[in-house]
């Protein structure tokens, strides 16, 4: 217990800690804040600790460096009439106001900053609490600096103004670099950072923030970022930026696609820290950089052939150029050509089949079913590339069409297909041997013939006009009419000897051996061993003529079909007496078995009984 008259020691220490946990305190951004003449700043301030209704007013002064003592009144959220005279035109026009953002909550907005707005600016809440407890107010320092921020597309002139240069119009080929350079500087004293980035408006757009697109920006910390649509390329390294010397920034944008055409601007962002550790932009400006158009290879590339339309006798070369045109950039590092002949035979639809291309490293290959002969493609000038057949035959005649493609670099080393485009039709006439007449007779030599005999089959091949140095083929093929799973099918290949000698074995229908070979100058023979059952069928030879030209590739200029012959294996007589033998041997066996069965059954039962 205390003295007598002493103030009771607990009933003090709880009023001194009721008095600091509700003292009202009213809470602003620690200063000076930097800001620039010309742009926006905000200052937030809140109060808590506070009695009385939860929504407060606030009512914010401006003490001047000139006049430190005398508080000149801007904005209240209580009083429409409470600005001075200062300010009142401002906060009419809505240039200077105060945004509730809570009931205990408040930002002061300016929208263009003068000279005359720098000094220490009070939020100050009026009391709605019992007691006057706790501070009221809060005060910070706002210092204007001057608009140093500069920025522009080309060298600044005399005494820092932008060189007065209208904006550049520049025309880069589909997959070529755009490469841009921005200079962007400040005089400001403090410490401040510039962010520059380079965006892009689609053609014809207004230039805002709502239709500038960034492409790539280097930040206040000094990362590197792009915009969402060009995030890839900047990870493949297809867009670059970076920065030469203290004051010039250069973007490169590889691989240039049509999206990419339109206006580019650069802009330039100053950053400042305030004294609570946060980054607040200061300053920005925006420079127009260049119009950009993208010329693109699908609207450029062109195709045209020559020499026109082509008649020539078989084994005579055959000559046909392309011309790739059009205002399109040279083969190299950003594109790349392929250049490909495509024919279809005569009357057929479509662009038809490769016959021979180069690829974009400059590599020919022939088209299937072109393989083995003398065809070249090859380039001849900047953009003409030729076809050429050694010894054209007449299956090579039909409708040539020259396929020109272009491809750019994607992201990295990716080749993408830009553009392609078709050359108008070229009629080529190979004109057929004439005078070639074939006629085969086949027969089955010795007539009838035995299974587990020989069947030799003969071919007499005649011959009627036709070049010197004319090769025979022969082939021979089997039917099966009378089997009825095999009713419907083709004729079989059973074997048969090209124009070079070789022989080409088939299958037999019975699986046993078969030998083809040449008995005379044009006839043919074939031979069926151990002959079974199953080689029963109707047999026919097919011979070919054949030209061969100067580089060694072989062309048909006849064929024919000789008529059918029935092979049919006949039963030697032994098999045929063999045959009854054999089954009455069984039946007699049989039948005896019955009966020697039948007597052994009674015998046996009668032996019981007894």
């Amino acid at each position: 217990m205390g003295a007598p008259g002493s103030t009771p020691l607990l009933p003090l220490l709880l009023l001194m800690l009721g008095a600091g946990c509700c003292a009202r305190e009213v809470l602003v951004p620690e200063g000076p804040l930097y800001r620039v003449a010309g742009t926006a700043v905000s200052i937030p301030c809140n109060v808590t600790g506070y009695e009385g209704p939860a929504r407060q007013d606030f009512e914010w002064f401006l003490y001047r460096p000139e006049a430190p003592e005398a508080a000149l009144g801007i904005v209240s959220t209580r009083d429409t009439r409470f600005s001075y005279a200062v300010f009142g035109a401002r906060v009419a026009a809505g240039e200077v106001q105060v945004q509730r953002v809570r009931d205990d909550a408040a930002v002061l907005h300016i929208a263009r900053l003068q000279a005359q707005d720098a000094g220490v600016y009070e939020c100050y809440t009026p009391s709605t609490d019992a007691r006057y407890l706790g501070s009221y107010s809060g005060k910070v320092e706002l210092r204007v600096l001057p608009d140093v921020l500069q920025v522009s597309a080309a060298a600044l002139g005399p005494r820092g103004r932008q060189a007065p240069t209208s904006p550049s119009r520049l025309t880069v080929h589909e997959g070529q670099e755009l490469a841009l350079g921005c200079l962007a500087r400040t005089s400001t004293q403090k410490h401040t950072h510039l962010a520059v980035s380079f965006g892009r408006a689609v053609p014809g757009a207004p230039v805002g923030r709502a239709t500038l697109q960034e492409v790539v920006g280097l930040r206040p910390d000094l990362a590197v970022e792009a915009g969402a649509p060009y995030a890839e390329r900047l990870a493949a390294g297809e867009l670059r930026l970076g920065k030469e010397g203290a004051e010039r920034y250069r973007m490169v944008l590889g691989g240039a696609q049509a999206e990419d055409a339109g206006t580019y601007h650069c802009t330039a962002a100053e950053w400042i820290q305030d004294p609570d550790g946060s980054w607040a932009q200061i300053a920005e400006k925006r420079a127009v950089l260049a119009h950009v158009d993208v010329q693109t290879l699908s609207s450029q590339l062109a195709v045209a052939v020559g020499p026109g339309e082509r008649r020539i006798g078989p084994g005579e070369p055959l000559e046909l150029l392309c011309n790739v045109s059009g205002a399109l950039p040279p083969p190299g590092h950003h594109a790349t050509y392929s250049v490909g002949w495509e024919m279809a035979p005569a009357g057929a639809p479509g662009p038809g089949r490769l016959v021979a291309q180069l690829d974009t490293e400059g590599v020919g290959s022939l088209g299937s079913g072109y393989e083995g002969r003398h065809i070249a493609m090859e380039k001849v000038a900047s953009r003409t590339y030729r076809l050429r057949m050694e010894a054209a035959q007449p299956g090579d005649s039909g409708t040539y069409r020259c396929l020109a493609k272009a491809y750019v670099r994607g992201s990295g080393v990716r080749l993408r297909e830009a553009a392609s485009a078709r050359s108008r039709p070229l009629p080529v006439h190979v004109r057929e041997e004439v005078g070639v007449v074939l006629e085969a007779v086949a027969w089955l030599a010795g007539g009838a013939v035995y299974r587990g005999e020989t069947a030799s089959l003969l071919c007499n091949i005649s011959v009627r006009g036709g070049p010197a140095g004319l090769r025979l083929a022969t082939s021979w093929w089997v039917e099966r009419p009378e089997d009825p799973e095999l009713s419907s099918a083709p004729a079989q290949l059973v074997g048969g000897m090209g124009q070079d000698g070789v022989a080409k074995l088939g299958v037999r229908p019975g699986g046993g051996p078969v030998s083809v070979e040449l008995v005379g100058p044009r006839s043919h023979r074939l031979r069926l061993h151990s002959l079974g059952p199953e080689d029963e069928g109707i047999y026919h030879c097919t011979p070919s003529a054949w030209v061969q030209h100067a580089d060694y590739s072989w062309y048909q200029v006849g064929s024919a079909r000789s008529g059918p012959v029935t092979v049919y294996p006949y039963l030697h007589a032994r098999d045929t007496l063999l045959m009854p033998l054999l089954v009455g041997a069984a039946v007699a066996l049989v039948t005896g078995a019955a009966i020697l069965s039948t007597i052994t059954c009674c015998f046996m039962k009668r032996l019981r009984k007894r």
